[in-house]
């Protein structure tokens, strides 16, 4: 009886350290998506739009696939300033998926980036569950050096949106999707139960290890904001 307990708990602690180890990869592979696409300033995210998001979120490979009807579905990162325009606060992970969106080949990962330009689009996304286009205002976003050449349409959207397929970088509309709170991962990076809101808004969480490199390639490209918080997220 007791090897068959000190079995159970080495798989349990294998299985659960597995987990983390997991959730701290996705934190690896949102930094290296970053900066690969910073990295490129005349195919990247314009400097300026950057400037004035109040989030990001990263969705590392996110897996696509089409079999009669198309779907997609990936597990991602948020950051957001700290009341707005500081510095980059602690990270919150997420699903998203949904129906067909933008490149459809297959099934061929691809990595999802997208910036939330306002307050009250970031508001929105510490619910449980959003849809994007809907419960949220989503255009595809610019890319190049600068943003002037954005439509009015897309300047006026809570979130612009990107995707990046086989090297391929450029704007894309995620209406459609689904975005998610994953609780079971914000635990395993935490080491403690902790929702989105205390998370991105109401600070006091301690920062995760793994995330130190993502907060750094974050204040490289974009070390302040220029909105503040009006009021209580």
């Amino acid at each position: 009886m007791k090897k068959l307990a000190l079995i159970c708990f080495c798989v349990t602690f294998g299985v659960t350290a597995a987990k983390a180890d997991t959730v701290n990869e996705q934190m690896r592979k949102a930094t290296n998506v970053l900066t690969e696409i910073m990295g490129a300033p005349d195919k990247g995210i314009p400097n300026d739009l950057l400037a004035k998001a109040v989030c990001v979120g990263i969705v590392p490979a996110e897996l696509k696939f089409a079999i009669g009807i198309g779907g997609n579905y990936g597990r991602g990162v948020l950051v957001c300033r700290r009341g707005g325009d500081g510095p980059w606060g602690d990270p919150s992970m997420f699903t998203l998926g949904g129906g067909s969106f933008g490149f459809q080949i297959g099934g061929q990962a691809t990595d999802v980036v997208f910036i939330v330009m306002n307050e009250d689009g970031a508001r929105k996304l510490v619910r449980d569950e959003v849809k994007l286009g809907g419960d949220i205002s989503v255009a595809a976003g610019p890319v190049g050096r600068a943003g002037q050449a954005a439509t009015d349409a897309a300047m006026h959207a809570e979130i612009l949106s990107y995707s990046r397929n086989r090297g391929l970088f450029a704007g894309v509309s995620l209406s459609g999707a689904v975005f998610h709170q994953d609780k079971d991962d914000n635990a395993k990076l935490y080491g403690t139960p902790v929702n989105a809101k205390q998370i991105l808004f109401d600070g006091g969480v301690p920062r995760p290890p793994s995330a130190r490199k993502l907060d750094e390639t974050l204040a490289r490209y974009s070390p302040r904001g220029g909105q503040h918080w009006t009021h209580e997220a």
